[in-house]
Protein backbone atom coordinates (compact mmCIF):
# COMPACT_ATOMS: atom_id res chain seq x y z
CA UNK A 1 0.00 0.00 0.00
CA UNK A 2 1.37 3.46 -0.88
CA UNK A 3 1.97 5.98 1.87
CA UNK A 4 0.38 9.42 1.86
CA UNK A 5 3.53 10.90 0.28
CA UNK A 6 2.87 9.93 -3.36
CA UNK A 7 5.12 11.15 -6.18
CA UNK A 8 3.62 13.96 -8.26
CA UNK A 9 4.79 15.35 -11.61
CA UNK A 10 5.13 19.04 -12.46
CA UNK A 11 1.59 19.11 -13.83
CA UNK A 12 0.16 17.74 -10.57
CA UNK A 13 -0.47 14.20 -11.80
CA UNK A 14 0.10 11.37 -9.33
CA UNK A 15 2.64 8.75 -10.42
CA UNK A 16 0.93 5.42 -11.13
CA UNK A 17 1.44 2.01 -12.69
CA UNK A 18 0.16 1.43 -16.22
CA UNK A 19 -3.08 0.10 -14.76
CA UNK A 20 -3.58 3.30 -12.78
CA UNK A 21 -2.52 2.32 -9.28
CA UNK A 22 -0.61 5.03 -7.37
CA UNK A 23 3.07 4.33 -6.63
CA UNK A 24 4.90 5.81 -3.65
CA UNK A 25 8.43 5.55 -5.02
CA UNK A 26 8.94 5.46 -8.80
CA UNK A 27 12.66 4.64 -8.50
CA UNK A 28 12.39 1.65 -6.17
CA UNK A 29 12.35 -2.06 -7.01
CA UNK A 30 11.17 -4.89 -4.76
CA UNK A 31 13.95 -7.20 -3.50
CA UNK A 32 14.20 -10.38 -1.49
CA UNK A 33 15.88 -8.90 1.58
CA UNK A 34 18.28 -5.97 1.68
CA UNK A 35 20.67 -7.33 -0.97
CA UNK A 36 18.54 -10.06 -2.49
CA UNK A 37 17.48 -10.53 -6.15
CA UNK A 38 14.55 -8.65 -7.68
CA UNK A 39 11.06 -10.08 -7.36
CA UNK A 40 9.00 -11.14 -10.37
CA UNK A 41 5.89 -9.99 -8.49
CA UNK A 42 7.03 -6.35 -8.78
CA UNK A 43 4.66 -5.43 -11.62
CA UNK A 44 5.65 -1.75 -11.56
CA UNK A 45 9.34 -2.46 -12.21
CA UNK A 46 8.82 -5.34 -14.67
CA UNK A 47 6.23 -3.36 -16.62
CA UNK A 48 8.51 -0.32 -16.67
CA UNK A 49 11.45 -2.26 -18.10
CA UNK A 50 9.34 -4.26 -20.55
CA UNK A 51 7.77 -1.07 -21.93
CA UNK A 52 11.15 0.66 -22.08
CA UNK A 53 12.49 -2.22 -24.20
CA UNK A 54 9.68 -1.60 -26.69
CA UNK A 55 9.28 2.18 -26.72
CA UNK A 56 10.91 2.68 -30.12
CA UNK A 57 8.86 1.97 -33.21
CA UNK A 58 10.45 1.38 -36.64
CA UNK A 59 11.90 4.51 -38.15
CA UNK A 60 10.46 5.71 -41.43
CA UNK A 61 12.56 4.32 -44.29
CA UNK A 62 12.33 7.76 -45.91
CA UNK A 63 11.31 11.05 -44.29
CA UNK A 64 12.63 9.87 -40.91
CA UNK A 65 13.62 13.34 -39.64
CA UNK A 66 10.88 15.92 -39.42
CA UNK A 67 8.90 18.56 -37.59
CA UNK A 68 5.19 19.11 -37.25
CA UNK A 69 2.38 21.24 -35.90
CA UNK A 70 -1.38 21.69 -35.97
CA UNK A 71 -3.61 24.36 -37.42
CA UNK A 72 -6.37 24.78 -39.94
CA UNK A 73 -7.16 25.02 -43.63
CA UNK A 74 -9.73 27.58 -44.73
CA UNK A 75 -11.47 27.67 -48.11
CA UNK A 76 -11.29 31.21 -49.47
CA UNK A 77 -12.53 30.69 -53.04
CA UNK A 78 -15.43 28.72 -54.47
CA UNK A 79 -14.30 25.71 -56.54
CA UNK A 80 -17.81 24.56 -57.50
CA UNK A 81 -17.11 25.02 -61.21
CA UNK A 82 -14.33 22.43 -60.90
CA UNK A 83 -15.63 19.91 -58.38
CA UNK A 84 -18.63 18.91 -56.29
CA UNK A 85 -16.43 18.17 -53.29
CA UNK A 86 -18.34 19.65 -50.36
CA UNK A 87 -15.36 21.32 -48.68
CA UNK A 88 -14.11 23.06 -51.81
CA UNK A 89 -17.55 24.58 -52.44
CA UNK A 90 -17.82 26.01 -48.91
CA UNK A 91 -16.14 29.43 -48.79
CA UNK A 92 -15.20 30.30 -45.22
CA UNK A 93 -15.21 26.68 -44.08
CA UNK A 94 -12.31 25.79 -41.77
CA UNK A 95 -11.10 22.26 -41.05
CA UNK A 96 -8.46 21.09 -38.62
CA UNK A 97 -5.06 20.31 -40.10
CA UNK A 98 -1.95 18.48 -38.95
CA UNK A 99 1.31 19.04 -40.84
CA UNK A 100 4.61 17.18 -40.90
CA UNK A 101 7.67 18.42 -42.79
CA UNK A 102 10.75 16.29 -43.26
CA UNK A 103 14.00 15.62 -45.02
CA UNK A 104 13.95 12.54 -47.26
CA UNK A 105 17.12 10.46 -47.15
CA UNK A 106 18.61 10.97 -43.69
CA UNK A 107 18.05 9.11 -40.46
CA UNK A 108 16.06 10.52 -37.54
CA UNK A 109 19.21 12.12 -36.12
CA UNK A 110 20.39 13.70 -39.37
CA UNK A 111 20.61 17.49 -39.79
CA UNK A 112 17.55 19.50 -40.82
CA UNK A 113 19.65 21.60 -43.20
CA UNK A 114 20.96 18.69 -45.31
CA UNK A 115 20.80 19.12 -49.09
CA UNK A 116 17.72 17.06 -49.77
CA UNK A 117 14.14 17.45 -50.95
CA UNK A 118 11.66 18.02 -48.15
CA UNK A 119 8.43 16.21 -47.46
CA UNK A 120 5.42 18.51 -47.04
CA UNK A 121 2.45 16.52 -45.68
CA UNK A 122 -0.91 17.93 -44.52
CA UNK A 123 -3.83 16.00 -43.03
CA UNK A 124 -7.17 17.79 -43.41
CA UNK A 125 -9.94 16.45 -41.16
CA UNK A 126 -13.01 17.14 -43.26
CA UNK A 127 -16.68 16.33 -42.70
CA UNK A 128 -16.33 13.59 -45.32
CA UNK A 129 -13.19 11.94 -43.99
CA UNK A 130 -9.49 12.72 -43.89
CA UNK A 131 -7.90 14.24 -46.99
CA UNK A 132 -4.11 13.97 -47.01
CA UNK A 133 -1.84 16.16 -49.10
CA UNK A 134 1.42 14.21 -49.26
CA UNK A 135 3.59 16.67 -51.14
CA UNK A 136 7.23 17.67 -51.52
CA UNK A 137 8.87 21.10 -51.51
CA UNK A 138 9.88 20.59 -55.14
CA UNK A 139 7.34 20.46 -57.99
CA UNK A 140 9.09 17.49 -59.65
CA UNK A 141 10.88 14.31 -58.57
CA UNK A 142 13.86 12.19 -59.67
CA UNK A 143 11.86 9.40 -61.28
CA UNK A 144 8.58 8.68 -63.07
CA UNK A 145 8.75 4.87 -62.93
CA UNK A 146 7.69 3.41 -59.55
CA UNK A 147 9.87 0.32 -59.93
CA UNK A 148 12.92 2.58 -59.66
CA UNK A 149 11.94 4.12 -56.33
CA UNK A 150 13.38 1.58 -53.82
CA UNK A 151 16.63 1.40 -55.79
CA UNK A 152 16.88 5.17 -55.96
CA UNK A 153 16.40 5.53 -52.19
CA UNK A 154 19.07 2.90 -51.60
CA UNK A 155 21.54 5.05 -53.54
CA UNK A 156 21.02 7.79 -50.97
CA UNK A 157 21.59 5.54 -47.94
CA UNK A 158 24.79 4.35 -46.27
CA UNK A 159 27.31 1.95 -47.80
CA UNK A 160 26.52 -1.58 -46.56
CA UNK A 161 30.19 -2.26 -45.76
CA UNK A 162 31.56 1.03 -44.45
CA UNK A 163 28.24 2.42 -43.16
CA UNK A 164 29.35 5.78 -44.53
CA UNK A 165 27.72 8.18 -46.96
CA UNK A 166 29.51 8.02 -50.29
CA UNK A 167 29.40 10.31 -53.32
CA UNK A 168 29.72 7.40 -55.75
CA UNK A 169 26.73 5.76 -54.08
CA UNK A 170 24.74 9.01 -54.30
CA UNK A 171 25.31 9.34 -58.02
CA UNK A 172 25.40 5.59 -58.69
CA UNK A 173 23.33 2.52 -57.86
CA UNK A 174 26.35 0.35 -57.08
CA UNK A 175 30.02 0.66 -56.07
CA UNK A 176 32.24 2.10 -58.77
CA UNK A 177 33.93 -1.23 -59.46
CA UNK A 178 30.59 -2.98 -60.01
CA UNK A 179 29.29 -4.06 -63.38
CA UNK A 180 26.24 -1.90 -62.71
CA UNK A 181 26.42 1.66 -63.93
CA UNK A 182 25.58 4.97 -62.32
CA UNK A 183 22.00 5.52 -61.27
CA UNK A 184 21.31 9.21 -61.92
CA UNK A 185 23.38 9.20 -65.10
CA UNK A 186 21.50 6.17 -66.41
CA UNK A 187 18.19 7.78 -65.49
CA UNK A 188 18.60 11.26 -66.97
CA UNK A 189 14.94 12.14 -66.36
CA UNK A 190 16.27 12.96 -62.87
CA UNK A 191 18.15 16.03 -64.15
CA UNK A 192 15.25 18.43 -63.57
CA UNK A 193 15.17 17.52 -59.88
CA UNK A 194 18.98 17.62 -59.71
CA UNK A 195 18.89 21.18 -61.05
CA UNK A 196 16.53 22.18 -58.24
CA UNK A 197 18.20 20.12 -55.52
CA UNK A 198 21.66 21.61 -56.06
CA UNK A 199 20.38 25.15 -56.24
CA UNK A 200 19.84 26.92 -52.93
CA UNK A 201 16.27 25.59 -53.01
CA UNK A 202 17.86 22.33 -51.88
CA UNK A 203 18.71 23.87 -48.50
CA UNK A 204 15.58 25.64 -47.20
CA UNK A 205 15.76 28.02 -44.25
CA UNK A 206 13.42 26.14 -41.94
CA UNK A 207 10.55 23.81 -42.69
CA UNK A 208 7.99 26.61 -42.41
CA UNK A 209 9.67 28.86 -44.99
CA UNK A 210 9.19 26.70 -48.07
CA UNK A 211 6.49 25.89 -50.62
CA UNK A 212 4.75 22.55 -51.09
CA UNK A 213 3.71 20.93 -54.38
CA UNK A 214 1.53 17.94 -55.18
CA UNK A 215 3.91 17.07 -58.04
CA UNK A 216 1.50 14.34 -59.05
CA UNK A 217 -1.58 15.01 -61.13
CA UNK A 218 -4.95 14.39 -59.48
CA UNK A 219 -8.51 14.59 -60.82
CA UNK A 220 -11.31 16.75 -59.44
CA UNK A 221 -14.76 15.50 -60.42
CA UNK A 222 -18.22 16.96 -60.85
CA UNK A 223 -21.39 14.98 -60.13
CA UNK A 224 -22.02 14.45 -63.84
CA UNK A 225 -18.71 12.59 -64.23
CA UNK A 226 -16.77 15.43 -65.87
CA UNK A 227 -13.37 16.21 -64.38
CA UNK A 228 -10.29 18.36 -64.62
CA UNK A 229 -6.71 17.37 -63.94
CA UNK A 230 -5.21 19.32 -61.05
CA UNK A 231 -1.95 20.09 -59.32
CA UNK A 232 -1.86 21.88 -55.98
CA UNK A 233 0.68 24.47 -54.87
CA UNK A 234 1.01 25.51 -51.21
CA UNK A 235 3.04 28.70 -51.24
CA UNK A 236 4.58 30.18 -48.09
CA UNK A 237 3.29 33.72 -47.65
CA UNK A 238 6.69 34.85 -46.40
CA UNK A 239 8.40 33.46 -49.49
CA UNK A 240 10.64 30.44 -50.03
CA UNK A 241 13.65 31.23 -47.83
CA UNK A 242 16.92 29.38 -48.36
CA UNK A 243 20.45 28.97 -47.03
CA UNK A 244 23.53 28.93 -49.18
CA UNK A 245 25.76 25.87 -49.04
CA UNK A 246 28.10 27.28 -46.39
CA UNK A 247 25.28 28.40 -44.09
CA UNK A 248 23.50 25.05 -44.33
CA UNK A 249 26.73 23.19 -43.64
CA UNK A 250 27.56 25.31 -40.59
CA UNK A 251 24.10 24.75 -39.10
CA UNK A 252 24.32 21.02 -39.75
CA UNK A 253 27.14 20.96 -37.22
CA UNK A 254 26.12 23.68 -34.77
CA UNK A 255 22.36 23.07 -34.66
CA UNK A 256 21.22 19.97 -36.58
CA UNK A 257 17.67 20.49 -35.26
CA UNK A 258 17.41 24.03 -36.63
CA UNK A 259 14.29 23.27 -38.67
CA UNK A 260 12.39 21.76 -35.76
CA UNK A 261 13.47 24.53 -33.38
CA UNK A 262 12.78 27.49 -35.66
CA UNK A 263 9.25 26.36 -36.52
CA UNK A 264 8.40 25.52 -32.91
CA UNK A 265 9.63 28.90 -31.70
CA UNK A 266 7.82 30.78 -34.47
CA UNK A 267 4.49 29.19 -33.53
CA UNK A 268 5.14 29.55 -29.78
CA UNK A 269 5.83 33.28 -30.22
CA UNK A 270 2.61 33.81 -32.18
CA UNK A 271 4.35 34.24 -35.53
CA UNK A 272 2.17 31.58 -37.10
CA UNK A 273 3.34 30.24 -40.47
CA UNK A 274 0.78 30.69 -43.26
CA UNK A 275 0.53 29.45 -46.81
CA UNK A 276 -1.79 30.26 -49.71
CA UNK A 277 -3.11 27.21 -51.52
CA UNK A 278 -3.44 27.38 -55.31
CA UNK A 279 -4.62 24.92 -57.94
CA UNK A 280 -3.58 24.48 -61.55
CA UNK A 281 -6.15 22.84 -63.79
CA UNK A 282 -6.07 21.12 -67.15
CA UNK A 283 -9.00 19.67 -69.07
CA UNK A 284 -8.70 16.25 -70.72
CA UNK A 285 -8.65 18.03 -74.09
CA UNK A 286 -5.79 20.24 -72.93
CA UNK A 287 -3.96 17.18 -71.60
CA UNK A 288 -4.08 15.57 -75.02
CA UNK A 289 -2.50 18.67 -76.59
CA UNK A 290 -0.01 19.37 -73.77
CA UNK A 291 3.63 19.40 -74.83
CA UNK A 292 4.59 17.06 -72.01
CA UNK A 293 3.09 13.88 -70.61
CA UNK A 294 0.25 14.61 -68.18
CA UNK A 295 1.47 11.71 -65.99
CA UNK A 296 5.14 12.75 -65.90
CA UNK A 297 6.37 13.50 -62.37
CA UNK A 298 9.57 15.08 -63.75
CA UNK A 299 7.75 17.95 -65.51
CA UNK A 300 5.94 21.11 -64.39
CA UNK A 301 2.92 22.80 -65.92
CA UNK A 302 3.94 26.29 -67.13
CA UNK A 303 2.14 28.97 -65.14
CA UNK A 304 1.70 31.05 -68.28
CA UNK A 305 -0.47 28.32 -69.82
CA UNK A 306 -2.04 26.98 -66.64
CA UNK A 307 -2.18 29.87 -64.16
CA UNK A 308 -2.37 29.44 -60.40
CA UNK A 309 -5.88 29.86 -59.05
CA UNK A 310 -6.31 30.55 -55.30
CA UNK A 311 -8.22 27.97 -53.27
CA UNK A 312 -7.62 28.68 -49.59
CA UNK A 313 -5.10 29.24 -46.85
CA UNK A 314 -3.22 27.01 -44.44
CA UNK A 315 -2.30 28.26 -40.97
CA UNK A 316 -0.23 26.45 -38.34
CA UNK A 317 -0.96 27.92 -34.92
CA UNK A 318 -0.55 25.07 -32.42
CA UNK A 319 2.57 23.18 -31.41
CA UNK A 320 2.19 19.53 -30.39
CA UNK A 321 2.03 18.73 -26.71
CA UNK A 322 3.75 15.40 -27.33
CA UNK A 323 5.94 15.00 -30.40
CA UNK A 324 5.75 11.21 -30.57
CA UNK A 325 1.99 10.94 -30.23
CA UNK A 326 1.07 13.83 -32.51
CA UNK A 327 3.86 13.98 -35.10
CA UNK A 328 5.82 10.72 -35.13
CA UNK A 329 2.59 8.70 -35.14
CA UNK A 330 0.96 10.90 -37.78
CA UNK A 331 0.36 8.73 -40.84
CA UNK A 332 -0.19 10.39 -44.22
CA UNK A 333 -1.06 8.76 -47.52
CA UNK A 334 -2.04 10.08 -50.97
CA UNK A 335 -4.72 7.36 -50.96
CA UNK A 336 -6.53 9.14 -48.10
CA UNK A 337 -8.94 10.98 -50.40
CA UNK A 338 -12.47 12.34 -50.12
CA UNK A 339 -15.51 12.32 -52.45
CA UNK A 340 -14.96 13.81 -55.92
CA UNK A 341 -11.15 13.80 -55.52
CA UNK A 342 -9.38 10.95 -57.33
CA UNK A 343 -5.83 9.99 -58.34
CA UNK A 344 -4.69 10.12 -61.93
CA UNK A 345 -2.98 7.21 -63.70
CA UNK A 346 0.46 8.62 -62.80
CA UNK A 347 2.34 5.34 -62.15
CA UNK A 348 4.44 6.68 -59.25
CA UNK A 349 1.28 8.03 -57.60
CA UNK A 350 -0.47 4.71 -58.17
CA UNK A 351 2.40 2.92 -56.42
CA UNK A 352 2.32 5.35 -53.51
CA UNK A 353 -1.39 4.68 -52.99
CA UNK A 354 -0.41 1.22 -51.71
CA UNK A 355 3.06 1.86 -50.32
CA UNK A 356 2.15 4.55 -47.80
CA UNK A 357 -0.64 2.71 -45.93
CA UNK A 358 1.44 -0.46 -46.06
CA UNK A 359 4.39 1.16 -44.31
CA UNK A 360 2.02 2.61 -41.69
CA UNK A 361 0.67 -0.88 -40.98
CA UNK A 362 4.26 -2.03 -40.48
CA UNK A 363 5.37 0.96 -38.42
CA UNK A 364 2.27 1.69 -36.34
CA UNK A 365 0.06 -1.36 -36.68
CA UNK A 366 -2.99 -2.30 -38.70
CA UNK A 367 -5.18 0.08 -36.69
CA UNK A 368 -3.03 3.17 -37.31
CA UNK A 369 -6.14 5.09 -38.40
CA UNK A 370 -7.54 4.73 -34.85
CA UNK A 371 -4.69 6.72 -33.28
CA UNK A 372 -6.00 10.12 -32.13
CA UNK A 373 -3.78 12.12 -34.50
CA UNK A 374 -5.02 10.06 -37.47
CA UNK A 375 -8.61 9.40 -36.42
CA UNK A 376 -11.22 11.05 -38.69
CA UNK A 377 -13.68 13.44 -37.06
CA UNK A 378 -16.57 11.54 -38.67
CA UNK A 379 -17.72 8.07 -37.51
CA UNK A 380 -16.10 5.16 -39.31
CA UNK A 381 -18.38 2.30 -40.37
CA UNK A 382 -16.83 -0.61 -42.28
CA UNK A 383 -16.06 -4.31 -42.03
CA UNK A 384 -12.53 -4.03 -40.62
CA UNK A 385 -12.32 -5.74 -37.27
CA UNK A 386 -9.92 -6.60 -34.47
CA UNK A 387 -6.13 -6.64 -34.77
CA UNK A 388 -3.56 -5.16 -32.34
CA UNK A 389 -4.51 -1.96 -30.50
CA UNK A 390 -8.20 -2.01 -31.47
CA UNK A 391 -10.07 0.51 -29.35
CA UNK A 392 -12.72 1.66 -31.83
CA UNK A 393 -14.51 -1.67 -32.18
CA UNK A 394 -17.74 -0.41 -33.81
CA UNK A 395 -19.67 -2.08 -31.01
CA UNK A 396 -22.26 -4.69 -31.89
CA UNK A 397 -22.64 -3.65 -35.53
CA UNK A 398 -22.64 -6.77 -37.74
CA UNK A 399 -19.46 -7.16 -39.78
CA UNK A 400 -21.04 -8.21 -43.02
CA UNK A 401 -22.64 -6.48 -46.00
CA UNK A 402 -26.22 -6.08 -44.81
CA UNK A 403 -25.21 -3.91 -41.87
CA UNK A 404 -24.21 -0.84 -43.90
CA UNK A 405 -25.98 0.68 -46.89
CA UNK A 406 -24.01 2.04 -49.86
CA UNK A 407 -23.77 5.79 -50.18
CA UNK A 408 -26.00 7.50 -52.73
CA UNK A 409 -25.10 10.72 -54.54
CA UNK A 410 -27.61 12.44 -56.81
CA UNK A 411 -29.92 9.44 -56.52
CA UNK A 412 -27.46 6.95 -58.00
CA UNK A 413 -26.29 4.25 -55.59
CA UNK A 414 -22.77 2.91 -55.45
CA UNK A 415 -20.99 5.80 -57.16
CA UNK A 416 -19.48 9.06 -56.07
CA UNK A 417 -19.76 10.73 -59.46
CA UNK A 418 -23.47 10.16 -60.09
CA UNK A 419 -25.16 11.27 -63.29
CA UNK A 420 -24.33 9.80 -66.68
CA UNK A 421 -20.87 10.05 -68.21
CA UNK A 422 -20.14 10.66 -71.85
CA UNK A 423 -18.87 7.11 -72.30
CA UNK A 424 -17.52 7.58 -75.82
CA UNK A 425 -15.52 10.62 -74.76
CA UNK A 426 -14.29 8.79 -71.68
CA UNK A 427 -13.10 5.77 -73.65
CA UNK A 428 -11.23 7.97 -76.12
CA UNK A 429 -9.40 9.75 -73.32
CA UNK A 430 -8.65 6.45 -71.57
CA UNK A 431 -6.94 5.28 -74.75
CA UNK A 432 -4.87 8.45 -74.70
CA UNK A 433 -3.94 7.91 -71.05
CA UNK A 434 -2.94 4.31 -71.72
CA UNK A 435 -0.57 5.44 -74.46
CA UNK A 436 0.73 8.32 -72.33
CA UNK A 437 1.45 5.83 -69.55
CA UNK A 438 3.64 3.77 -71.88
CA UNK A 439 5.51 6.83 -73.13
CA UNK A 440 6.97 7.45 -69.67
CA UNK A 441 9.64 4.83 -70.35
CA UNK A 442 11.18 6.98 -73.11
CA UNK A 443 13.96 9.53 -72.65
CA UNK A 444 13.66 12.30 -75.23
CA UNK A 445 14.75 15.86 -75.79
CA UNK A 446 11.65 16.94 -73.86
CA UNK A 447 13.30 15.77 -70.63
CA UNK A 448 15.93 18.49 -70.97
CA UNK A 449 13.77 21.47 -72.02
CA UNK A 450 12.61 22.53 -68.57
CA UNK A 451 16.05 22.07 -66.91
CA UNK A 452 17.58 24.06 -69.81
CA UNK A 453 15.07 26.86 -69.30
CA UNK A 454 15.87 26.89 -65.58
CA UNK A 455 19.60 27.23 -66.31
CA UNK A 456 19.43 29.75 -69.16
CA UNK A 457 16.30 31.80 -68.43
CA UNK A 458 15.13 31.44 -64.82
CA UNK A 459 18.43 31.72 -62.94
CA UNK A 460 20.67 34.76 -62.92
CA UNK A 461 24.49 34.66 -63.04
CA UNK A 462 24.79 34.42 -59.25
CA UNK A 463 22.38 31.48 -59.09
CA UNK A 464 24.15 29.72 -61.94
CA UNK A 465 27.50 30.06 -60.19
CA UNK A 466 26.01 28.85 -56.89
CA UNK A 467 24.64 25.78 -58.65
CA UNK A 468 27.99 24.92 -60.20
CA UNK A 469 29.77 25.28 -56.85
CA UNK A 470 27.10 23.32 -54.95
CA UNK A 471 27.34 20.46 -57.44
CA UNK A 472 31.13 20.54 -57.53
CA UNK A 473 31.35 20.29 -53.75
CA UNK A 474 29.43 17.00 -53.78
CA UNK A 475 29.97 15.56 -57.25
CA UNK A 476 33.70 16.25 -57.07
CA UNK A 477 34.05 13.45 -54.51
CA UNK A 478 33.00 10.83 -57.08
CA UNK A 479 35.87 8.40 -57.69
CA UNK A 480 34.58 6.48 -60.70
CA UNK A 481 35.34 8.05 -64.07
CA UNK A 482 32.39 6.15 -65.56
CA UNK A 483 29.96 7.67 -63.09
CA UNK A 484 31.54 11.11 -63.51
CA UNK A 485 31.54 11.21 -67.30
CA UNK A 486 28.05 9.77 -67.64
CA UNK A 487 26.58 12.44 -65.37
CA UNK A 488 28.55 15.18 -67.11
CA UNK A 489 27.01 14.01 -70.39
CA UNK A 490 23.55 14.48 -68.84
CA UNK A 491 24.40 18.06 -67.89
CA UNK A 492 25.77 18.56 -71.40
CA UNK A 493 22.39 17.49 -72.80
CA UNK A 494 20.92 20.32 -70.77
CA UNK A 495 23.58 22.85 -71.76
CA UNK A 496 27.15 22.26 -72.91
CA UNK A 497 28.35 25.34 -71.07
CA UNK A 498 26.84 24.08 -67.82
CA UNK A 499 28.60 20.72 -68.16
CA UNK A 500 31.91 22.36 -69.05
CA UNK A 501 31.74 24.63 -65.99
CA UNK A 502 31.09 21.69 -63.67
CA UNK A 503 33.86 19.66 -65.33
CA UNK A 504 36.30 22.54 -64.87
CA UNK A 505 35.25 23.00 -61.23
CA UNK A 506 36.05 19.34 -60.41
CA UNK A 507 39.15 19.09 -62.60
CA UNK A 508 37.62 16.78 -65.23
CA UNK A 509 37.73 16.87 -69.00
CA UNK A 510 34.69 18.11 -70.95
CA UNK A 511 32.34 15.48 -72.35
CA UNK A 512 29.81 15.43 -75.17
CA UNK A 513 26.05 15.47 -74.59
CA UNK A 514 24.16 12.28 -73.90
CA UNK A 515 22.50 11.11 -77.14
CA UNK A 516 18.73 11.44 -76.85
CA UNK A 517 15.76 10.83 -79.12
CA UNK A 518 13.86 13.55 -80.87
CA UNK A 519 10.44 14.04 -79.33
CA UNK A 520 8.70 12.91 -82.49
CA UNK A 521 10.38 9.48 -82.28
CA UNK A 522 8.63 8.75 -78.99
CA UNK A 523 5.14 9.63 -80.19
CA UNK A 524 4.06 6.19 -81.36
CA UNK A 525 0.36 6.15 -80.78
CA UNK A 526 -1.31 9.30 -82.13
CA UNK A 527 -2.41 7.89 -85.49
CA UNK A 528 -3.71 4.72 -83.87
CA UNK A 529 -6.31 6.40 -81.69
CA UNK A 530 -7.06 9.46 -83.79
CA UNK A 531 -6.77 12.21 -81.19
CA UNK A 532 -4.80 15.42 -80.94
CA UNK A 533 -1.06 15.07 -80.51
CA UNK A 534 0.34 15.53 -77.03
CA UNK A 535 3.35 17.38 -78.39
CA UNK A 536 3.33 20.62 -80.31
CA UNK A 537 5.99 19.56 -82.78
Amino acid sequence: MPSKQVFESKDGATYTTSNGAPVNEPYAAQRLGLHGPLLLQDFHHIDLIAHFDRERIPERVVHAKGAGAHGYFEVTHDMSDLTDNTLLKSVGKKVKATARFSTVGGESGSPDTARDPRGFAIKLKTDEGNWDWVFNNTPVFFIRDPSKFPHFIHTQKRDPQTHLKDADAFWANAPADSSLQDYLGQNPESIHQIMILFSDRGTPNGYHNMHGYSGHTFKWFKADGSFVYTQLHVRANGGFKTFNNAEAGELAGSNPDYGIQSMFEAIESGNHPTWTVYVQTMTPEQAEKFRYNILDLTKVWPHSEYPLRPVGKLVLNENPQNYFAEIEQAAFSPSHLVPYIEPSADPVLQSRLFSYPDTHRHRLGVNYQQLPVNQPIVPVANFQRDGPATYISQGNRPNYQSSIQPLSYKGQKGTLEGGVRDRERELTHENFIGAAFRDLSEITELDFEQPRAMWSKVWNDQQREAYVQNVAGHFGAVKSSVVRDRQLSVWAAVDQGLSDRIAKAIGASPVKPLPVKKASEAVRFRANIGIAATLKL
